[in-house]
Formats: structure tokens, C-alpha cells, sequence
């Protein structure tokens, strides 16, 4: 993640840019957390890490359409990431569409994922 972007006045480091994003996610400002890092995926799309700390500040901050979205996206990415396919369940599971989570918890239970 060492590619830069031009920002308003100076460039930006995206690996600063993630590690801030996380912060934002650990102190529990999810909302700051996922506008940071919709700068990151903007310039580094396939960045997984990046999807995953994005899909968990949604996650967190009940955006559970953009969560959906962004948990497909690195499903799509990543098939056997079973934390993704976890998390992917649960946040269906949250807009009470238990059938749908269904194939994604056995996905994570046959990739190990408790």
C-alpha cells in the first residue's frame, strides 16, 4: 500500500491512510473510519485488508446495505476468506435474512472459521 494519490495539498500515503482508518475503527468512530477508507479502495480497489477494516466499520456503524456490499465484494475477491463469509452471514442475518446467510456459515464452518 505505498501508492499515492493527490490529495488537496499534499499526497497521500495509503498505508498511513489505513492505519489511521484503523485507529478511527478501534476508538469506535466507525462513521470516520469508513470515509477514510473509501479513499483507500477508491485508489487500491482489489486491496483486501482495506475491504475487510471497511466492511467492519459499516458493520459497526449499522450500514448494513454498504456492509452487504462491501462483504460480497471481497467474497468475490477472496472465495475462501471464511472470516468474510462469517461476517457476510451475520450481516445478513442482522436485516433478518437468516436464508440467505445459510450457504455463507457452512462456507466459514467448512473453511474452520468459528
Amino acid at each position: 500500500m505505498t501508492q499515492k494519490f493527490e490529495s488537496r495539498t499534499q499526497p497521500v500515503d495509503m498505508h498511513s491512510e489505513f492505519l489511521r482508518a484503523d485507529l478511527f475503527l478501534a476508538t469506535g468512530q466507525p462513521t470516520e473510519a469508513a470515509r477514510i477508507l473509501q479513499g483507500v479502495i477508491e485508489a487500491e480497489p482489489a486491496n483486501e485488508a482495506a475491504l475487510e477494516l471497511l466492511a467492519r466499520a459499516y458493520f459497526a456503524s449499522a450500514q448494513l446495505t454498504r456492509a452487504e456490499e462491501t462483504l460480497t465484494r471481497l467474497v468475490q475477491l477472496a472465495p475462501a476468506n471464511g472470516w468474510a463469509r462469517r461476517a457476510l452471514a451475520r450481516t445478513l442475518e442482522r436485516q433478518s435474512r437468516g436464508d440467505e446467510a445459510v450457504p455463507h456459515h457452512r462456507m466459514a464452518d467448512a473453511l474452520g472459521v468459528a
